[in-house]
Order: structure tokens, then sequence, then C-alpha cells
């Protein structure tokens, strides 16, 4: 056990894992381990990039508050987030896609009427989401809960600005006995990823950039289904084809439609012209 060698060394750290563990457990860590030391094998990693590496995790580790978390951004940034909900979406092509959570997402957000406001005080694009949460069957799904959150003009979230109320943007509403919804929002804006971390580094390091397009976050729940976690994108956003966490769907980048109605518009409380977005969420059962 205690002569290893470089040859023997992965078989030697697996044959640890005790055969009472957990299975799937001892799936994992079999996989993690091989895989582990064989990339350090492939690329001949050095004593000081070893070193770089626990460096680098630590101030990820350091750099993740309640408010915003370093290692979702790495998951995100890396493509482990989107290839997690690949292969969990798998065989559900009628529901709607998932994408990422993102490092920006706080629970609790406070209750709005369906069809209440979002956009308060802020300034920028107004405009109207609205659609219905079905099952993907078809079946409307009442009392839906709709968890949403987004971005201000400034292109930060509420938790990064401190010149913003925490809850600025988020809201939580329930859907209609026929499963509709709709709240009043403003256009959200493509932005950077934080810069100022590890992960920061890393994509310069890289020789990449930071944008993200703009996009409205969802968590979507009900008694009976699966929980949905994905963001819709205006599908003429520059980055659209660019996202920096890997996060577009083709059926998740949409129209923000410009709608020059007065009368619909007064219908939500706004003035012409306003974007209309409208979608239908199809969810997975339980």
């Amino acid at each position: 056990m205690t002569r290893v060698t470089e040859d023997t060394l992965t078989d030697a750290v697996i044959a640890t894992i005790a055969d009472n563990a957990d299975p799937r457990f001892r799936e994992i860590m079999t996989a993690l381990v091989r895989h582990l030391l064989g990339f350090a094998r492939e690329v001949e990693l050095t004593k000081e990039e070893w070193l770089a590496a626990i460096d680098f995790l630590s101030r990820t580790g350091w750099r993740t508050t309640e408010k915003r978390n370093e290692f979702i951004l790495l998951s995100d940034t890396l493509g482990l987030s989107s290839m997690v909900d690949f292969i969990s979406s798998r065989g559900n092509d009628d529901a709607t896609e998932v994408s990422v959570l993102g490092p920006f997402y706080i629970d609790g957000a406070p209750m709005i009427d369906n069809g209440g406001d979002l956009i308060a005080g802020n300034d920028g694009e107004p405009g109207v989401v609205h659609g219905q949460v079905l099952s993907v069957d078809g079946t409307p799904v009442a009392g839906a809960m709709l968890d949403v959150w987004q971005n201000a003009a400034n292109g930060l979230y509420s938790t990064e600005d401190p010149e913003q109320n925490e809850i600025n943007l988020r809201g939580r509403l329930l859907t209609a006995e026929d499963g509709s919804y709709s709240f009043t929002t403003i256009r959200p804006m493509p932005y950077t990823v934080p810069e100022d971390g590890p992960v920061g580094g890393m994509l310069d390091a890289m020789g990449r950039h930071p944008w993200r397009p703009a996009h409205i976050h969802f968590k979507v729940t009900a008694d009976g289904y699966q929980d949905l976690i994905t963001e819709l994108y205006p599908d003429d956003d520059k980055y659209i084809d660019e996202d920096a966490v890997f996060g577009v769907r083709d059926s998740l980048a949409v129209p923000f439609t410009r709608n020059s109605s007065a009368d619909e518009a007064a219908k939500h409380g706004l003035d012409a012209p306003f974007f209309d977005l409208g979608y239908d969420f199809r969810l997975r059962p339980a």
C-alpha cells in the first residue's frame, strides 16, 4: 500500500474506497480519481502548477458569499453546469429546456400578484412577459410558482450593486387556473460576468471575453412536476451566439417583440411602445 509507483498510484487510491460505500458514491469517486490522476499524468503537471491550482480553488472559496457563488460561476464558465443540465434533460424533448442558475439567485424573493409589476422605479425599456405554464401534454398547471430575477439597466444584479434594493427586479407569482401568468418588467441588458475574482482571471488567461447576452431568469415549480430552472434570451442580442457561460439554447432565444398598441399598453399599465414577450413553459412530471 505505501510502496506505490506512478503506474500503481491510481489503483491504490481507488482500492481505499470501502466495498460497502454507497454504490453511487463509489462510482463517482472511482471515476474522479481515475480522471484526475490521469489528467495530471497527461499534462505532466508540475509542482508549481499544482500549487497554483490549489491557490485558485482557495481564492474561489474566499470570493464566494451568500450573494455571489464563485464556484457556480466557475462551473458555468467551464461548461460543467450546462453539461449537467443536458444530462438531466435527456429524453424530455417536449419540455422547456433548462439553462444555468447563475451565481446571483437568492431565495425568498417577494410575492407579487399575477399580472404584477417589477419595474418599480427602474430605468430601461418597459415591457410585459406573459404566457402559460403547461405540462408536457399541454395540460395547464394552476398554482405553479414562477420565481423571476434579472439585471437592471446598468447591467448589474441587485446583489452586486449597492445602489439597488436587494430585491430589485426579483419576484414570485402564481399562475391562474388556466396556467396563465404575466408581469411587467424592463428589458434585461447584456453584461459581463464578474471579472474581479479568480474566475475573471481565468477567463482573461484563456483569452475569453466575459459577456453574457441579456436574459431573464426563471425558476418554475409546481406540485407533481420537476423543478425547471431556465432563462429567456432576446434572439437579436449581440452575444446570443457567444455566451460566456454556454447557457443559450435555440428554444430559449425568443423575440422580444416591439408592441406599439396604446390599447394593449394600457392593459398592463404601460405606455406604448413596449416590448412584448410571450412564452409558454412546459414542465416534466416528477
